[in-house]
């Protein structure tokens, strides 16, 4: 694997810390500027909705430079949020920090994969983008305790500087280790957005929402969850959570290096056991060590299935994938607001602290359902064209055998 990829890898990593330390880091931050936990989550819900928003935006601007400078200026654009983050006189101006942060997020990913790609030969295309995530997944591993603890510790304005060093870190090796690639001839806004027509790319964006949705239903209330039901103590959450990241690590690996020997299978194995896993997380919930493998075995189903979704949308958005890559990048992000947003319905329903387990669940079986259409329709369009084949080959037979 090329060094470029590094530069990538750094620069996810700085974006997965920023993305979820502030988690860690609400009652500090509500505290500082005197607003309710409540009004100090709108920092971690401003955060997805810019990503969501800012994936097609600055990848349709970023449409008239080279991706290399692209990349440099979304970096700079990261680094620049975290500084106001960091510095901000008021909760306001933070929140306009951490979506200003948020705007770099998508295209950069979504960029990041497609650079990722063209860097390597084609039967290692999903191993290179699973090496730039990884990042992301290390961030929750390393970057999100340590920023989380230093944030308690010296205070979480540290904490934010350190993320935007971090930035700076990977502009500086994405300014020297990835090569200066031309910009691709012939490719305009209008081709970026016919890519949106395909069926098979809107089917993969479909399964990015739903499967990873599947993953947040969870994720997103284990505090509550592992405390109240599993009997853990307060401060056993953080490990718990190095737990499911290191399972993101592996899991993205694995999904990397069989995306690219068999995508359609890996994907039917990852959201299928995934949905099996979810609905037995809410048995699994009420015993300590099941719980911990239950919540690595999420960590590690959900992310092996971001290698192969992100690379069947480029495979499928033939001669322009930029913007739909950026795009699905957002649909994760979308997936987790939408799963939490379910997963606090059904608690607030009455039905208990594992419900959204049983979400997760069904939202990854419908994934998998999508999966499983996908292939349907792709096999039923290889059918179609082999017939058209076929015909116009015994029509010129025929014609042949005449002019004989």
């Amino acid at each position: 694997m090329p060094l470029a990829l590094l530069a990538l890898a750094i620069g996810a990593f700085g974006i997965g810390t920023t993305e979820f330390v502030i988690m860690g880091l609400l009652p500090e931050v509500a505290g500082d500027f005197g607003v309710s936990i409540p009004t100090a989550g709108l920092l971690v819900t401003g955060y997805a909705l810019g990503v969501v928003l800012g994936a097609p935006l600055m990848t349709v601007l970023g449409t008239k430079v080279t991706r290399k400078r692209m990349l440099m200026l979304l970096m700079g654009l990261f680094v620049a949020g975290n500084l106001v983050s960091a510095i901000a006189p008021s909760f306001t101006v933070m929140l306009i920090g951490r979506v200003v942060a948020s705007l770099a997020h998508g295209a950069f990913f979504g960029i990041g994969s497609v650079v990722a790609a063209d860097l390597v030969a084609p039967d290692k295309k999903a191993g290179a983008i699973a090496m730039m995530f990884t990042g992301l997944t290390v961030a929750n591993v390393v970057g999100v305790p340590l920023g989380t603890f230093v944030g308690q510790a010296a205070g979480w304005r540290i904490t934010f500087m350190i993320v935007a060093l971090l930035g700076l870190i990977g502009l500086a090796g994405i300014a020297k280790l990835v090569p200066d690639m031309p910009k691709p001839q012939g490719v305009r806004l209008r081709h970026e957005l016919a890519a949106f027509k395909n069926a098979q790319v809107l089917l993969a964006m479909a399964m990015t929402v739903l499967g990873f949705g599947g993953v947040f239903a969870a994720i997103t209330y284990i505090a509550p969850m592992m405390t109240n039901v599993s009997g853990f103590a307060d401060g056993s959450v953080t490990w718990l959570l190095v737990l499911f990241g290191l399972g993101m690590v592996g899991g993205n690996l694995i999904g990397g290096k069989y995306a690219d020997r068999a995508l359609m299978p890996m994907l039917y194995v990852s959201l299928g056991a995934l949905a099996v896993v979810l609905a037995l997380f809410t048995v699994t919930a009420h015993n300590k060590i099941l719980a911990a493998i239950s919540i690595a075995l999420i960590g590690a189903l959900g992310f092996a299935t971001v290698p192969p979704l992100q690379k069947r949308v480029l495979d499928q958005a033939h001669g322009a994938p930029t913007l739909a890559s950026a795009v699905n990048i957002g649909a994760f992000n979308l997936g987790n607001a939408l799963s939490a947003w379910l997963g606090g319905i059904v608690i607030a329903a009455g039905f208990g602290y594992t419900s959204p387990n049983w979400v997760g669940a069904a939202l990854a079986a419908a994934a998998l359902l999508l999966a499983f259409l996908s292939a349907a329709l792709e096999r039923r369009g290889g059918t179609a064209a082999d017939t058209a084949v076929r015909g116009r080959h015994a029509a010129v037979e025929p014609e042949a055998a005449v002019q004989h």
